[in-house]
């Protein structure tokens, strides 16, 4: 399956979570390129729309490659070939620290007049524009889940399976499109895969704020 842009994998996206419509879920995009996916599903479903930050620890030589990732709050998550891959220990720690202050820069700036939506006891619906080792996924997943979310859900258009099967005991349920057989990376499931920048999560935050009544 390949989907046209973000928006068409969103609508997808939006039907296969239909069950969740007028529930007012809590729909959280990891920055940059869901937010605006995540936009469009709490407009469908009737939800609200905030962000959860969590930053991928990168492979020594390979930044796009996912050796873990880091959530919010500091915690930590390790992949079991990191070490094999260059992932050190004093490595790591000084690419946490590096990622930790990507996300104190991006907190300030996505949401200085208030603060992140409390997902507890809330249907939180954590969007991503696809999984490749799904370690973001996985931060931000464990994360929310001392939240105490009354059901945490990860959905995302496209994923390998063997990345979903590592993602399952992080949330009450997983919405995948798509588990291609042969799977480099996620933009080739996408026919327009463009940067999305962080001026434009801002402005979509902004018209969230409006929409979810200023909050």
């Amino acid at each position: 399956m390949v989907f046209a842009n973000r928006q068409h994998a969103a609508t997808r996206l939006a039907e296969a979570l239909s069950a969740y419509k007028g529930c007012n879920p809590l729909i959280l995009a990891i920055p940059c390129g869901a937010v605006a996916m995540g936009q469009h599903l709490a407009r469908e479903l009737g939800g609200e729309l905030d962000v959860v930050l969590v930053r991928k620890l990168r492979a020594p030589f390979n930044p796009e490659f996912a050796l873990g990732s880091v959530d919010e709050s500091g915690w930590t998550y390790v992949a079991d070939y990191a070490e094999s891959a260059g992932g050190t220990a004093s490595y790591l720690e000084q690419e946490k620290q590096a990622q930790l202050d990507t996300i104190r820069a991006r907190r300030a700036q996505y949401t200085p007049l208030r603060p992140p939506i409390d997902p507890a006891s809330r249907i939180v619906i954590v969007v991503d524009d696809g999984l490749a080792t799904g370690a973001t996924m996985i931060a931000a997943l464990h994360g929310l889940r001392q939240r105490k979310p009354a059901r945490l859900i990860c959905a995302v258009p496209v994923a390998p399976a063997d990345t979903l099967e590592k993602i399952r005991p992080y949330a009450d349920e997983v919405v995948c499109l798509s588990t291609p057989e042969f799977f480099q990376a996620v933009g080739q499931f996408y026919a327009d895969f463009p940067q999305v920048e962080d001026y434009e999560v801002v402005e979509i935050l902004k018209e969230a704020g409006k929409l979810n009544g200023g909050r």
